[in-house]
């Protein structure tokens, strides 16, 4: 089971900008080689985070309104929102602690082993 949403133009005000918790949102296409590397991570994230942050994704092919409206250049982009604010943004495929930093300093709550 995972945890992980899925984000779309639709949606996006709701889930994420509404969101009572940070939200980590990873913008991706199915014909991106790198966004592949990254998608099981997002999914790690969004089970081990459960209930403490929001982990969703939005492809970029389908829901092209979201990317333009963040000026999202490259994918795989991986943005993290608080508040409904953009508090910080990776571009490109990268290790897991590379996101577990990213997304640590904007928890709430204090982190679990």
């Amino acid at each position: 089971m995972s945890n992980l949403l899925e984000i779309t133009d639709q949606n996006f005000q709701h889930e994420v900008l509404e969101s009572q918790v940070p939200v980590l949102v990873d913008l991706w296409a199915v014909w991106c080689g790198p966004c592949r590397m990254v998608g099981p991570i997002i999914e790690q994230l969004a089970d081990e985070y459960a209930g403490r942050l929001k982990v969703g994704k939005v492809d970029v092919d389908t829901n092209p309104v979201t990317p333009q409206e963040y000026g999202v250049q490259g994918i795989p982009t991986v943005i993290l929102f608080k508040q409904g604010e953009e508090v910080a943004r990776v571009v490109g495929s990268r290790p897991k602690p590379q996101f577990v930093s990213m997304i640590e300093p904007y928890l709430d709550s204090v982190a679990q082993d």
